[in-house]
């Protein structure tokens, strides 16, 4: 096989171009075989497989930067960089990262896992190699799904100043997780059908300068060049903007590519490469449903039907429920998504209810200033967004929701930890931010009647409030505890005294097996759900210090501005003797890995838990 001679960064070009189609074939096959396994990202790396094949022919590695918008496209770039074997280990706990990263190789630039960063990333590269007088090339990719995201034209608006070469290559399969939607998508999909338009060297130029009055000429053919771009390209945005543009080409022909990036490296400013690929291609399933296998589970190569199929509900799947009930109940429900209607669980209420939805691209700060506008009208808006995402629109939560104390529901997917995708998708940090900002409220569910019931609440507050809820099965226990949702108001599930429990959303689950093992050791154990992190029920926490010798707080968040803080400050004013024990996530990023073993990693599993209430127990006798 080819990919045997591919040990290290650069060996590539070692490869007789009359291979090249040999090794993108051989690089396939080896991703949908890896991926069938561990899961992964599969759509994004099959359509990209080519592009990173030219750029690494193209580019000097690690000496040149490539920095990959987002990141989930980089395993072909982690194949090509000497990184074969850890694909055995890919997205696994203390295995290899389905992101770029800086730790894992020389190779790996600059670390990503969100969208619309890569432009950003790469002009700051740019400015330090000027600054230090070096000659390295600088590549960004990043794909017309980030382009939807405002990050990427503040980038672009100070890339236009450059009087120096700076490459972005433009990804452009027509989709980001789900299919694209907006203007751009609307402005690429024109350039794509358009002609290839007549382009002017620079040497034409350089040469025309040297003779009597060239000057004038050069001008000249410059404004006919314009004119001619304007009528065969529609709109030249990226050339109005000051950004050369080059393109489109076959993002899967790699001679095709490789002439156009030695243009675009004589230039001496921004110049954006768009290249045109197909997500999933080679693999038949993937083709036929990119959006399904922009993450996929481990699945069958033969069919592309995952191996586990789910058998239960989710919460995203509960969540998805309510909201068509919801929309029946109530024409001033609307929904808004930030590109992922599927992944929140909107899809349903989209097709059912297609005037009152809204999917405003990969733009998490416009779609929470969007829901803003919506509650000011008149109307009652879910913002559907992963906690990780969520973090973008801080300032918009803060400004144009929460001080207008406008009734915007934060329906917060992925809760807590997410596992395989690590670091960057990890949402332990929102019961942490929200807390800091007057006029929130926040509520968690303990299982799946909670999170409808906390649903039909929060379209009916009046005022901004959050419901956050984890990636994953929805828990059916508990299910005679359902006393109805009031204000700040936690819920007492078991009253036995000595050690109290007080735990948040997700973690109610684990105090239930932590109380099992605690009684089978002879401790009494109560357990309240707390239902609202803020405001904080404070008659409970009361009651809990003031019976019971231990109270234990649980939260699947940092500790850092957590519940269990809120919990120590008030028990601190309190004249009750009861200890407190906070059980939280340390404060640090958490890698990726299967969940389970995450939490125990992290010390906020059921027996880990179990152990340091013993040790606590035995301390304060």
């Amino acid at each position: 096989m080819l990919l045997d001679n591919i040990k290290g960064a650069n060996d590539i070009k070692n490869i007789n171009p009359s291979d090249y189609q040999v090794l993108a074939q051989e690089i396939r096959e080896f991703l949908i075989e890896k991926i069938s396994h561990t899961g992964g990202h599969l759509g994004s790396n099959l359509g990209a497989v080519e592009l990173t094949m030219a750029l690494h022919l193209f580019l000097n590695l690690p000496e040149d930067k490539l920095i990959w918008d987002v990141g989930h496209q980089s395993y072909t770039h982690k194949l090509l960089t000497g990184r074969r074997d850890g694909f055995e280990t890919l997205r696994k706990f203390g295995g290899m990262s389905g992101f770029p990263k800086r730790k894992e190789s020389d190779c790996d630039c600059f670390d990503t896992g969100h969208s619309s960063t890569s432009i950003s990333a790469g002009l700051g590269l740019v400015k330090a190699r000027d600054i230090q007088g070096k000659t390295n090339t600088v590549v960004s990719v990043i794909g017309d799904g980030s382009l939807t995201g405002g990050m990427a034209y503040e980038a672009l608006n100070n890339a236009a100043k450059l009087e120096t070469n700076f490459i972005i290559v433009l990804n452009d399969n027509n989709m980001s997780i789900s299919e694209n939607v907006g203007g751009v998508s609307k402005y690429l999909n024109n350039v794509r059908t358009a002609n290839a338009y007549l382009d002017i060297k620079e040497g034409v130029y350089n040469t025309l300068k040297e003779i009597p009055k060239g000057e004038k000429v050069v001008e000249g053919i410059r404004k006919a060049k314009s004119s001619f771009k304007q009528l065969v390209v529609p709109g030249m945005f990226f050339e109005d903007m000051g950004v050369t543009y080059l393109g489109p080409v076959d993002g899967h022909n790699i001679s095709a590519m490789l002439r156009v990036l030695q243009e675009a490296r004589r230039t001496r400013n921004a110049v954006i490469v768009h290249v045109i690929t197909q997500k999933g291609k080679g693999f038949a399933p993937a083709e036929r449903h990119p959006a399904r296998f922009h993450g996929a589970e481990p699945f069958d190569i033969q069919t592309g039907i995952p191996t586990k199929p789910r058998t239960t509900a989710n919460y995203t799947d509960i969540f998805s429920t309510v909201m068509t009930k919801l929309g029946a109940r109530d024409e001033k429900v609307v929904a808004i998504t930030a590109a992922m209607p599927d992944g929140t669980g909107l899809k349903r209420f989209r097709n059912m209810y297609p005037e009152r939805f809204f999917d405003v691209g990969i733009a998490e700060e416009h779609a929470v200033t969007f829901a803003a506008g919506l509650a000011a009208g008149g109307l009652r808006p879910v913002v559907a967004i992963y906690s990780s995402f969520l973090q973008r629109a801080y300032d918009q939560i803060l400004h144009d929701v929460c001080i207008q104390n406008l009734p915007v529901v934060f329906a917060i997917d992925r809760a807590g930890l997410v596992g395989s995708d690590g670091e960057t998708h990890q949402g332990i940090f929102d019961l942490s931010f929200l807390s800091s900002i007057p006029g929130m409220h926040i509520m968690a569910p303990k299982n799946k009647w909670e999170l409808s019931d906390m649903m039909k609440y929060a379209v009916s507050f009046d005022g901004p409030i959050a419901i956050r809820y984890p990636r994953g099965e929805a828990y059916a226990g508990l299910k005679e505890f359902r006393a109805p949702i009031e204000m700040g108001k936690a819920e007492l599930l078991y009253a036995e005294g000595e050690i109290c429990l007080m735990a948040v959303g997700s973690m109610v689950k684990t105090a239930e097996e932590v109380k099992t093992m605690l009684n089978e050791s002879g401790f009494k154990c109560s357990i309240i759900n707390a239902r609202f992190v803020k405001p904080i029920d404070e008659r409970a926490v009361k009651w809990a210090a003031e019976n019971h010798k231990l109270v234990v707080s649980m939260e699947e968040n940092v500790a850092s501005g957590g519940y269990g803080e809120k919990v120590r400050k008030m028990m601190d004013h309190l004249a009750g003797g009861a200890a407190l024990l906070q059980i939280a996530i340390p404060d640090e990023y958490v890698e990726h890995g299967n969940v389970d073993l995450l939490k125990h990693e992290i010390g906020i599993d059921a027996e880990t838990i179990t152990q340091r209430i013993k040790i606590e127990m035995e301390r304060n006798q």
